[in-house]
């Protein structure tokens, strides 16, 4: 087998073990062992466990939001915010182990608001800033810094995802998911021209 070939079976155990049950079980001796590999040859691969989670999430988040916001061409503000919420909760509910690592987690090298935000590098936040500052633009949003108008319209849908994460909402998916959408709008009200 090449090295290739090795460091991606290393990073794809530690991939299943982060989504089966979060980053707290990912270490270099059991993700050697899911890997068929000896402990050594993973650290021959990654220098750490830290770097070897950062190149599996940040491999993980590119590939689940590669496609966020794209449902439909020529698409309104509003079906771009729906879309873009669906896109989110996908991710959050869906793989919720991962969203925890991504989003919640605290962890070296993480992007920080405000600069890595406005400046597009943060995956996650980018589709949602992007769309809020062609709303502006556009007039449908009343003007203001795009910035914090995206973070004032995801936020309480992350609040939720906490909470229903932590067992707090007791809602099917799909009515949790009518919850975000009503709080979505009623965000919106407020800054909607």
């Amino acid at each position: 087998m090449t090295a290739r070939g090795t460091a991606d079976r290393i990073a794809e155990a530690a991939l299943s073990i982060l989504l089966a049950e979060g980053a707290q079980a990912v270490t270099m001796r059991r993700v050697a062992a899911a890997a068929e590999v000896t402990t050594m040859a993973s650290y021959r691969h990654f220098p750490n466990r830290e770097a070897l989670l950062r190149k599996v999430v940040d491999t993980a988040v590119a590939e689940v939001v590669a496609t966020w916001g794209r449902r439909r061409p020529n698409r309104t503000f509003q079906q771009r915010v729906d879309g873009l919420l669906a896109d989110f909760l996908d991710f959050a509910l869906g793989k919720p182990h991962l969203y925890t690592f991504v989003i919640t987690e605290p962890r070296e090298g993480v992007r920080r608001f405000p600069a890595d935000f406005r400046s597009g590098e943060s995956p996650t936040f980018a589709p949602a800033f992007e769309a809020v500052a062609q709303g502006i633009r556009d007039g449908v949003l009343r003007p203001g810094d795009p910035l914090e108008v995206t973070l004032a319209i995801t936020t309480p849908v992350m609040g939720l995802v906490q909470l229903y994460h932590g067992g707090r909402i007791a809602l099917s998916p799909k009515e949790f998911r009518a919850l975000c959408r009503r709080t979505i709008e009623r965000v919106l009200d407020g800054v909607r021209t």
